[in-house]
């Protein structure tokens, strides 16, 4: 009786070892499968700084492109108004039949306001490129704004009143008395025609360059 109880003893505890090494097994199991988990990606549905600073970089590119564009249509009307006269081939020992540009007020203050435009928009030329290099800057397109929107005012003035003259000089006034000259001088004419359009065309850049720094300005606020 006493040999059996001493093998009955070991069998009931050789369980014991066993079952502590699979607790510390299934712990270890379970640590590494948490690790492995992935993260879930965050996503911010924000604009970050470099995002709006790409948009509003586009915007003062092509601020300064219309500005170039504008430059060139008010130096185009100044140039070719000025330069615009013609003589009639016929004259007489006393008179001679010549037209200037000079003989009318309205086309020299034209001539004066499409030149200062475009002098003005060539000063303008560094403030747009601040405006590249630094797009969140709100405070040189701001000025910006400010000055196309007198450049605008200024040079609408200017080609409005040489195309009331246009119109005069091609069609007259009956009340008024006042022939049509651009029947004798049609060259004359068509020059100044030209010239005032060609202003118009500065008005029209003037008008886009208003709105896109109001645009840059309100969505970058």
């Amino acid at each position: 009786m006493e040999p059996s109880k001493e093998v009955d003893a070991p069998a009931a505890t050789s369980p014991q070892p066993q079952s502590k090494r699979t607790r510390s097994n299934n712990g270890k199991g379970k640590s590494i499968a948490e690790e492995a988990q992935p993260l879930a990606p965050v996503v911010s549905t924000k604009a970050t700084p470099l995002q709006r600073g790409g948009w509003r970089k586009g915007v003062a590119i092509l601020d300064f492109i219309l500005r170039l564009g504008a430059i060139a249509a008010g130096f185009g009307a100044a140039i070719t108004m000025g330069n615009n006269e013609q003589v009639l081939p016929f004259f007489t020992q006393f008179f001679q039949f010549h037209a200037q540009w000079d003989d009318f007020p309205m086309f020299r203050f034209f001539v004066v306001a499409n030149a200062a435009v475009a002098g003005f928009l060539i000063l303008s030329l560094p403030f747009s490129i601040v405006c590249i290099v630094r797009p969140l800057a709100a405070g040189p397109r701001l000025l910006l704004l400010i000055i196309d929107t007198v450049l605008m005012a200024f040079v609408t003035a200017a080609a409005s009143a040489a195309a009331a003259v246009v119109y005069l000089a091609h069609n007259g006034s009956q009340d008024a008395n006042w022939m049509a000259i651009c029947q004798q001088y049609t060259d004359f004419c068509q020059v100044t025609s030209e010239a005032v359009v060609v202003s118009f065309v500065a008005v029209v850049f003037l008008s886009f360059l208003i709105f896109v720094s109001s645009v840059a300005l309100k969505r970058g606020g």
